[in-house]
């Protein structure tokens, strides 16, 4: 008598679940294996495990208490949030509305009381919200009219743009890229950021050693940047800021944490000397 073989069933491997992956990306960027993370997240590993592949559920404070490891913004919070099947726990509401006029109010009252010297608003994307009167006056100065661009990063890069100006542009715009890179590896699933530095770095002339990241490079602590075109040329030496960034504390809105307020200070007295004369000699 013959009997026919048994036949052998080879088991597939778990997929990781799109939170799986999610986790996976941000416990890459902050390289931490799959143990560190549980261990300083209080979970287990078999159980984060299980979070990953989709064989268990995670509650909605263990999903908090991962974000808080990983040190994740409130919008990759949301994100994984939804991944996880639950709904958005932050809000993300436009400056324009009305639940936002005391954060207008304050962005308007910091940036007022920055003049005569130059202030403006960012987003997370490095577009340009809001402006002072100095910073239309100076920048209108040394160009000759306002930048072409919206995005302060596309401004300095760009041959077309402010870039010509700018007396200190490899410096500044070597500075501005390694931020840019550093930004990327702390939120790798933005593409936006990836998608601008990419831009960024195909215009001409950008070195070829700020296409990738230097892990031991660090921003400079200050940011200094120099005006000397257009106007400027015939007034004796450029115009010379370092700057500061200011960030809301605490945020509870993604549009609010992600917001970041440039203060720009004179470095030297006939800086600061013409600063203060041109807006005397501007309109009220």
């Amino acid at each position: 008598m013959t009997h026919a073989a048994a036949a052998t069933v080879t088991p597939i491997p778990s997929q990781p679940t799109p939170l799986g992956l999610l986790l996976r990306e941000w416990r890459a960027a902050r390289r931490m294996s799959q143990m560190d993370l549980a261990l300083e997240a209080g979970v287990s590993t078999r159980h984060l495990s299980c979070v990953e592949t989709g064989k268990a559920q995670p509650s909605r404070e263990l999903l908090a208490r991962l974000a808080d490891t990983l040190d994740m913004p409130l919008r990759e919070r949301n994100a994984l949030l939804v991944a996880a099947g639950y709904a958005p726990r932050y809000s993300e509401a436009t400056l324009a509305t009305p639940a936002m006029a005391p954060v207008r109010q304050a962005i308007d009252f910091i940036i007022g009381q920055q003049e005569p010297y130059p202030a403006l608003v960012m987003n997370r994307r490095w577009d340009v919200v809001r402006i002072n009167r100095a910073t239309a006056r100076i920048v209108n100065l040394a160009r000759g009219g306002m930048p072409r661009h919206n995005n302060i990063l596309r401004q300095v890069f760009d041959p077309e743009d402010m870039r010509p100006v700018m007396g200190n542009w490899e410096s500044l715009a070597g500075d501005l890229i390694c931020h840019l890179h550093n930004e990327l590896a702390a939120t790798p699933l933005d593409q936006g950021l990836r998608t601008l530095l990419d831009d960024v770095l195909a215009y001409p002339g950008v070195p070829a050693r700020w296409r990738s990241r230097d892990p031991d490079a660090y921003p400079l602590p200050l940011c200094t940047t120099v005006f000397a075109g257009g106007a400027l040329d015939g007034e004796g030496d450029p115009l010379r800021f370092f700057s500061t960034i200011t960030t809301f504390g605490s945020a509870r809105d993604v549009t609010v944490e992600e917001l970041r307020i440039e203060c720009m200070f004179p470095a030297d007295e006939r800086t600061a000397e013409r600063c203060k004369a041109l807006a005397a000699d501007s309109p009220a």
